[in-house]
């Protein structure tokens, strides 16, 4: 059992169900991403964090970063949302299909940012505790 999987598990339904949907629903809009737990949360990465989501009283968190937030607003506006949070309340179903765009979205933002980086850094030549041969 991974630590994801008991995060799910600690909840009763319809938190764990609706928990299960959001975790199915980000790791088939990016395949390949890494999920750990960070900040108490599960957390889907690629390099960097993408997205987290969170069990809550009457809600899931959903937490795609501001800019996720931000360029999805106008589709959030039927829920309780912030800076870098949205919540879905239990008593409705996910919006899978938005939730879906908001992780590619995040993965494409975070790949367009590293390649911006590796342009801006260029060839690493040596990293602190690496040692030149």
């Amino acid at each position: 059992m991974t630590e994801v999987d008991a995060y799910i598990d600690s909840f009763a339904d319809p938190t764990r169900s609706m928990l299960t949907d959001m975790r199915r629903t980000i790791l088939a809009a990016v395949p390949g991403l890494e999920e750990v737990i960070s900040y108490g949360m599960p957390a889907y990465k690629r390099g960097h964090i993408l997205v987290y989501y969170a069990g809550c009283a009457g809600h899931i968190g959903f937490y795609p970063t501001a800019s996720g937030i931000q360029t999805f607003r106008s589709e959030l506006l039927p829920y309780r949302f912030s800076k870098g949070a949205v919540r879905f309340p239990l008593t409705d179903s996910l919006p899978i299909e938005l939730i879906t765009r908001m992780v590619q979205f995040r993965a494409k933002e975070e790949t367009e940012k590293e390649s911006t980086r590796a342009e801006t850094n260029g060839p690493k030549s040596k990293r602190s505790g690496d040692r030149l041969t």
